[in-house]
């Protein structure tokens, strides 16, 4: 068997991954299942195997009693006399090693002996998939569309099939069979029929992965996504931040003419991408994260994790967004409660005045002095910029893009009129 078995081995190592040794363990165990089945026990039962030479041996081992009368039990022991024919110098008590002949074996044994075989490397095969794929969890893969099963899709990842279930596709996409298209695969499961892999395409972390494959300042860590926030299809708003003060942030994801950004869209079918400056300054974080509005001044108070935010008149809308989308996506993003206004609607509305936070008798904000257009500890800013930003937060908004009453961020759950 030897020659054949080795290739018969390498071969399983080369297109399963199924390690030799394995397989070795596999043929002894399976040679003792044998020799159990043959003499109805294996206690006493060797088998050693030749991993260069795949010569192998079963033997049991005997212990020597003085005559053929005393032999109890022919499994467990030996006559002295037929002891000396193993060994010479055998004695009684000793123990001997009786070389059993595999042939001998009856149908029945040799065929449990193979199906141990087989069921060693089929849990084996299951093992290295379940490896390979666990390693690849909360990454993303390419894959090709191969059926609907049900509502769901079956994705061909090459050495098994992974699930995109319904609540992980994009409504706006329609798959079909053959299709190409990165997922993210977000659990694996080890089952007795092999790996399950889910995989996602409205995750968050899918267009992190992605930008950290198109873009290498992402991938080498010297730029940070800090934060994501998406509605599958329609858009993401991502914040970026450098580690590096010669590096711009933005400018690396987007490449040269949008190159890599555009990379990104086309994968995700057309589905939009904010990037923005990240900020520890929540208002600069929370201007940046609504734009591309123009905004006033933004009041955060960090402690309630709320901001009120007022546009020019003109600004409204776009700072709302269509549907609430882009207020939406900046709460998400900067984990804040955002209230917007517009210059008009601040006049009369407490709590959005600049007076309001001024001392009658100074002209400062809080314990220190600021200069017009910068920040105060409290997120305060007049006259600010714009950015655009990703995923923290609870979502929470309210109104309609032409809601002419201003908008809170944080009040369409509760389904209230601001």
């Amino acid at each position: 068997m030897n020659k054949e078995l080795l290739e018969a081995l390498d071969a399983l190592e080369k297109e399963k991954e199924i390690s030799k040794e394995s397989i070795f363990e596999a043929i002894e165990n399976s040679l003792i299942q044998a020799c159990k089945n043959h003499f109805g026990k294996a206690d006493n039962t060797r088998v050693t195997i030749d991993r260069e030479t795949g010569d192998y041996r079963v033997y049991s081992e005997k212990t020597v009693v003085e005559t053929r009368d005393d032999v109890m039990d022919p499994v467990l022991e030996i006559a002295l006399a037929d002891a000396v024919l193993i060994k010479k110098d055998a004695q009684v008590g000793d123990i001997v090693e009786v070389d059993i002949n595999s042939k001998e074996f009856g149908r029945i044994a040799a065929t449990n002996a193979k199906n141990v075989i087989l069921q060693k490397i089929r849990e084996e095969e299951r093992a290295v998939l379940f490896n390979q794929f666990y390693g690849k969890e909360r990454d993303v893969v390419t894959g090709i569309v191969q059926r609907y099963v049900g509502r769901n899709i079956s994705i061909d990842l090459g050495k098994a099939d992974a699930l995109l279930s319904e609540n992980e596709q994009v409504k706006s996409e329609h798959l079909r069979p053959t299709d190409r298209v990165k997922v993210y695969i977000y659990e694996v499961k080890d089952t007795t029929k092999g790996p399950k892999i889910l995989v996602s395409r409205t995750h968050p972390e899918l267009v992190k992965k992605l930008f950290e494959s198109e873009v290498t300042e992402v991938k080498d860590g010297t730029v940070e996504i800090k934060a994501i926030a998406r509605e599958p299809g329609s858009r993401t708003k991502i914040a970026v931040w450098s580690n590096n003060p010669d590096v711009d942030p933005v400018g690396a994801c987007v490449g040269m003419n949008g190159s890599r950004v555009n990379a990104i869209v086309d994968e995700l079918r057309g589905e939009k991408i904010d990037i923005i400056n990240w900020d520890e300054n929540p208002g600069l974080l929370i201007e940046n994260a609504l734009s591309p509005a123009k905004v006033v001044f933004v009041i955060a108070d960090s402690d309630e994790k709320s901001a009120k935010v007022v546009v020019p008149d003109t600004q409204l809308s776009l700072a709302i967004g269509k549907e609430g989308q882009n207020a939406r996506l900046a709460a998400r993003l900067t984990g804040f409660k955002i209230d917007i206004k517009s210059e008009s609607q601040a006049k009369d509305s407490p709590g959005f005045r600049l007076e309001d936070y001024y001392d009658e008798e100074e002209e400062y904000y809080g314990e220190g002095e600021y200069a017009e257009g910068e920040y105060s500890e409290d997120g305060y800013y007049e006259e600010g910029g714009y950015a655009e930003e990703g995923y923290a937060g609870e979502e929470s908004y309210a109104g309609e893009a032409e809601n002419t009453d201003g908008y809170d961020a944080a009040a369409e759950e509760d389904n209230t009129e601001v």
